[in-house]
């Protein structure tokens, strides 16, 4: 508990995970309303013209698509600015189960981030469902409650992910670098060579997550189901984030 309380007086009593969370809240909700909007001021009546349909996945894509990738950011900092100024070195000096650090830290921002995307994603769907209203037929929980329940899923994973590569590249830029590029630009590239990109696309672990929170079809020569495609990117995470702790634990702070 002294570990989790000493994560805890760090978290919060710096700057940057506040305004972190004022970024996802703005972009979560802020992204709702402006579908919302567009979905009403369209008077073309043809789909093929008008925006695209309005659904719990897109409601909430402000969140998934831009607000996770925020909280991530927030997680590698909370690492990587603690090697940079060497705050780190004190807290092994205090506890000397580095693994315990790491874990304490990461299940904090981890909670928090559940939390707060949890929160977020149902007043997403509330916000665009109160402005949208019958122009969204689409924008329904029934049977589509995999893009709401799953998006804290979806942060946690993320932010232990974050948490793994801030340990083994300890330089906030690179890290930032890393996790905002991967699912950005490689797997989108990687996915967009036709034949190629169709049958690498199952084995990228965002892709995998994507699907997984998306309630359209998502292209790809998929050899599993969208819960299989939970358990891979879990998986990848999980193999990250226990090399970061053997990394961790054998080279000096």
């Amino acid at each position: 508990m002294g570990v989790l309380a000493a994560e805890r007086i760090k978290l919060t009593s710096t700057r940057s995970p506040w305004w972190c969370s004022v970024a996802v809240i703005v972009l979560g909700i802020g992204f709702a309303v402006l579908m919302a909007f567009v979905l009403n001021a369209d008077s073309t009546g043809n789909a093929a013209d008008g925006p695209p349909p309005l659904t719990p996945s897109t409601a909430v894509s402000g969140i998934s698509g831009f607000g996770v990738m925020v909280l991530m950011i927030m997680a590698a900092l909370s690492v990587t600015s603690e090697y940079r100024f060497g705050v780190i070195r004190s807290s092994f000096l205090a506890v000397p189960n580095r693994s315990k650090v790491i874990l304490s830290k990461t299940a904090l921002v981890g909670a928090y981030s559940a939390v707060l995307t949890g929160v977020l994603a149902l007043l997403a769907f509330v916000v665009a469902k109160a402005i949208a209203g019958d122009n969204a037929p689409g924008l329904v929980l029934e049977g589509n409650w995999r893009a709401i329940y799953g998006l804290p899923i979806y942060a946690v994973l993320c932010v232990v992910l974050a948490v793994a590569v801030g340990v083994l590249v300890r330089q906030s830029a690179a890290a930032i670098s890393l996790l905002i590029l991967w699912p950005l630009l490689i797997e989108t590239l990687l996915g967009a060579f036709g034949s190629f990109g169709r049958t690498v696309t199952p084995f990228l672990p965002f892709a995998n997550m994507n699907r997984f929170l998306n309630d359209q079809v998502v292209r790809g020569d998929w050899h599993w189901g969208v819960w299989g495609s939970l358990i891979y990117f879990a998986a990848f995470v999980a193999i990250v984030f226990a090399g970061a702790l053997v990394v961790v634990n054998r080279r000096d702070a």
